[in-house]
């Protein structure tokens, strides 16, 4: 489907910079947004590689983080004397 719609000079150039940000053309990167704006269908079984196609369209920019270590995530981290 196409949808042509009138945007403000301001505005396309706030989206071409943001789109430039992201490492994405401007079409690609409005089509993320509205992706992100729609929920999913409730009950759509989606396959393994469309959860995985969903995932890498919601993720780009996103900062990578090392693992924590296992130290980090252990009972006595988390709940200190707590027990």
């Amino acid at each position: 489907m196409t949808v042509t719609i009138e945007l403000s000079p301001e505005l396309e150039a706030g989206l071409e910079a943001l789109a430039a940000a992201h490492g994405l053309p401007l079409p690609q990167y409005v089509r993320h947004l509205l992706e992100e704006q729609v929920p999913p269908r409730t009950g759509a079984v989606l396959t393994p590689a469309e959860r995985a196609q969903a995932w890498r369209t919601v993720t780009p920019g996103l900062p990578i983080r090392p693992p924590l270590s296992d130290a980090a995530i252990s009972r006595e981290t988390m709940y200190d004397a707590r027990g």
